[in-house]
């Protein structure tokens, strides 16, 4: 096969995978309903991005920068156009950011032309990675995402022990990004790090997952709240936890907050990675809580269980059983588009209303921490049920 011959077999390929139609899937659970296809993965990568494809300097066609996966974006809706900031991470292992377009929300999504190239802090930094956007109240675009480098107190020969820090930067279109220095706290390690967006007392309010680990949460662990009056040089002087680790739940091993939290007439909504060791592994699903609107540190809502798992396919990938969000947009008339990625391969989208959402909060029963606790939940809902269908057959 020629040059020529190949590369058009590659376009059309590629074409294929952009324009790909996504249908939802017939049947959901009443609170949201899932998409079938992907909406992004390592096949919608530009072929410029992958391909020299120039004949004289890659005569045989060759992919010459290898993508592994696109997965974790923080998204945002500007001008009527849904846009994800997606983590895309080369077979290198290093990952960088790039926008992706859609005019629905739920396919076409089409990468722009060139990736971002996030201005640096001159501090170590090998790896950026999982940004949340925020619109906030003071008219910019944050993107609020994990800084790492190599942690220069491990050990001779240790080449995997890592520091993760909360890197910040702002925009107003997505194309010119100015860097801030990176969230100071009190802890060692931060990830997962979203600000909240509105002014809380007058300050930048952080959501932080506190962690004397990379990996590890140590005697850290939990959704952190913190404060911060200057974001041009956020420092949080203390963390308080809101929403604790608990034994035999999902959310047992580390939790972390996902995107930024949609304000509602009840409260606000938030939706949360859990992750629980297995037998074969860390296990990241996720779920959702409420706060209170004049108290945003105060939970008033937590469903027991998770809200979204993952199932079928979703569970393969580079890091298998897993689900992660941190993009989900709202728009006028209520639909919610929860943007989430599986496995740490490529992303998907399911489709919900605050409605629906804020039923589910207010509504599902909180984890009773017992087995006991378990089955009266399902009893009263089975002798609710049986009572309500014994009444319709009288009325008969």
């Amino acid at each position: 096969m020629d040059f020529y011959e190949r590369l058009e077999k590659l376009e059309l390929y590629h074409s294929t995978v952009v324009n790909a139609l996504n249908e939802p899937e017939e049947m959901g659970n009443g609170v949201y309903q899932r998409y079938k296809r992907p909406i992004l993965t390592a096949d919608h990568a530009p072929l410029h991005w992958r391909y020299d494809l120039d004949p004289k300097t890659n005569p045989f066609l060759m992919e010459r920068y290898g993508i592994n996966a696109v997965f974790n974006a923080g998204a945002i809706k500007l001008d009527n156009r849904y846009l994800l900031v997606a983590r895309v991470e080369g077979s290198d292992r290093k990952s960088f950011f790039a926008v992706a377009e859609s005019s629905n929300g739920v396919d076409d999504f089409r990468f722009w032309e060139a990736p971002i190239v996030m201005p640096g802090t001159g501090a170590p930094e090998t790896n950026l990675y999982d940004m949340r956007l925020v619109q906030h109240a003071d008219g910019w675009i944050y993107g609020i995402f994990c800084s790492e480098c190599k942690d220069p107190s491990a050990a001779v020969g240790d080449e995997s022990s890592a520091i993760a820090q909360c890197g910040i930067a702002r925009t107003h279109d997505l194309r010119v990004w100015e860097r801030l220095p990176n969230l100071v706290t009190p802890s060692p390690q931060q990830r997962n790090v979203v600000l909240h967006p509105e002014f809380v007392s007058g300050q930048y309010a952080f959501y932080t997952r506190p962690q004397d680990g990379f990996i590890q949460t140590g005697r850290g662990g939990g959704i952190g709240f913190g404060l911060a009056p200057d974001i041009t040089r956020a420092v949080i002087t203390r963390e308080t936890v809101i929403a604790p680790k608990v034994y035999h739940t999902v959310y047992e091993g580390k939790n972390g907050l996902g995107p930024a939290p949609i304000r509602t007439p009840h409260g606000w909504l938030h939706l949360a990675h859990g992750v629980r060791n297995t037998a074969a592994g860390l296990r990241y699903v996720l779920y959702m809580f409420m706060t209170d609107l004049c108290d945003v540190t105060r939970v008033l809502y937590m469903p027991g269980g998770y809200f979204l798992a993952p199932r079928g396919d979703e569970r393969v990938g580079d890091v298998s059983n897993v689900v992660f969000s941190n993009g989900w947009i709202t728009d006028d008339d209520g639909t919610v588009y929860i943007y989430y990625a599986s496995s740490d391969t490529r992303m998907h989208v399911a489709v919900s209303t605050v409605s629906q959402l804020t039923d589910y909060v207010m509504n599902t029963p909180e984890d009773g921490l017992t087995s006991e606790a378990a089955a009266r939940t399902v009893s009263r809902m089975a002798q609710k049920n049986a009572a309500a269908r014994a009444a319709r057959k009288q009325r008969r």
